[in-house]
């Protein structure tokens, strides 16, 4: 699985370390090729030549390279690579990710970097519960970066508990795993639309909803990630996709998103409807701007086309159609009456009696119901978490 895999390792500086040497052997091993960024402080605890010894490629410390003013391309280097992985992963250099800090190589290529982020925290057991630490850590999973859990045991303290980096041995596997599902879906083509509608009532004012399409861009994410092509229909937002796979279509009204949305359906092998899309629109937008005059003001609404229901209709050939509810009342039997009704393979569910989810956050608390009534209930969790659990469910139906 990493046979010919571009994979860089960063190194903080920890006593753990010496771990670094072990796990660019086995990557080495395993097909991989190596670069190394080490932190200044990294430097007391392994050399860089042993690193380069066993990477075959020489270490990267600064951004210049030697007295000559060479420099090192923080951005070719996160672009070069495949995976990128930090271990040991320091508080320090931990709280420096989650906050932007960009204060030397590593954290500057860690900011350039477009591939999957691997980070295996080693700290003593203090600084590793410290609220402060499980905070950073928190942020950057909810950026999509995945968190290679410390184990317990003697830490160099002499405390024993948790804190301890992850043997190489298992960063090794957990990376071939990983490699595993960019595959999952390599080959197939999916639809996403996300974010809001607006619909015109005069050229200066719309009527619109809270989404903010965080949403849907993570689903979007997850599913390019694990090497699906993506169309990304979305309303106004300020987001953009990063994704290599995602290819983006900005809409602004019901109608245009309709368009989009039945002209990609038939070439795609699922489509995941997330977008919060008007019920109604003005049945007449003003051509000019509307004048504030009588006391009251009348608008006509008219319903726009059911881009959902539609689709559920076109349906064909094992096509996956999944939608979103989102609900404040009689949650359950609304969510089942819209999967029925609209064709769905599966439906999943926001109430906005639920703290955390809905709008304008970034986390969510979903609840997935398929065409079989069977209904799966998941905890309070980031977007980009949501969002992997929705492209498992997804995956699951696809790979029987």
């Amino acid at each position: 699985m990493l046979n010919n895999k571009n994979i860089l390792l960063g190194i903080c500086g920890s006593i753990a370390a010496y771990k670094a040497a072990e796990l660019t052997r086995l990557l080495i091993k395993a097909g991989a090729n190596v670069k190394v960024i080490m932190s200044d402080s990294a430097t007391d605890f392994i050399t860089p030549l042993t690193l380069s010894t066993l990477s075959k490629n020489p270490v990267n410390i600064s951004f210049v390279k030697n007295e000559n003013g060479e420099w090192t391309n923080h951005v070719e280097l996160g672009l070069w690579a495949d995976l990128f992985v930090i271990a040991p992963a320091s508080a320090n250099t931990i709280a420096k990710f989650a906050n932007g800090i960009c204060d030397n190589l590593l954290t500057a290529t860690y900011l350039s970097a477009k591939c999957p982020i691997y980070f295996a925290p080693a700290m003593d057991l203090d600084m590793w519960k410290h609220k402060s630490t499980q905070n950073n850590v928190h942020h950057l999973q909810s950026y999509g970066n995945h968190l290679i859990k410390p184990t317990s045991g003697e830490l160099a303290s002499g405390l024993v508990g948790e804190g301890r980096m992850a043997e190489p041995e298992d960063i090794l596997n957990l990376l071939i795993n990983s490699i595993s599902v960019q595959q999952q879906l390599t080959g197939k083509k999916i639809l996403i639309t996300a974010g809001p509608t607006y619909e015109a009532i005069d050229p200066v004012r719309f009527i619109g909803n809270h989404s903010t399409g965080k949403m849907g861009f993570a689903i979007a994410e997850d599913v390019a990630k694990r090497g699906a092509d993506v169309i990304l229909v979305t309303g106004p937002t300020s987001l953009k996709a990063e994704h290599k796979n995602i290819k983006t279509i900005a809409v602004t009204s019901a109608e245009e998103m309709y368009t989009q949305a039945v002209s990609f359906f038939n070439t795609v092998d699922a489509a995941i409807l997330s977008a919060a899309v008007a019920d109604y629109k003005p049945t007449q937008p003003a051509q000019q701007k509307i004048k504030k005059s009588d006391d009251s003001f009348n608008l006509e609404l008219t319903k726009t086309r059911d881009i959902l229901a539609d689709l559920g209709k076109m349906k064909e050939n094992g096509q996956l159609l999944i939608g979103f509810a989102l609900e404040t009342n009689n949650e359950i039997e609304n969510a089942k009456i819209k999967l029925k009704k609209k064709n769905l393979d599966f439906i999943i569910l926001n109430s906005l009696n639920d703290k955390g989810a809905g709008f304008k956050t970034d986390t969510n608390k979903i609840t997935i119901i398929d065409k079989d009534e069977k209904i799966e209930e998941y905890d309070l969790k980031s977007k980009a978490e949501v969002a992997h659990d929705i492209v498992n469910k997804v995956i699951s139906i696809i790979h029987g």
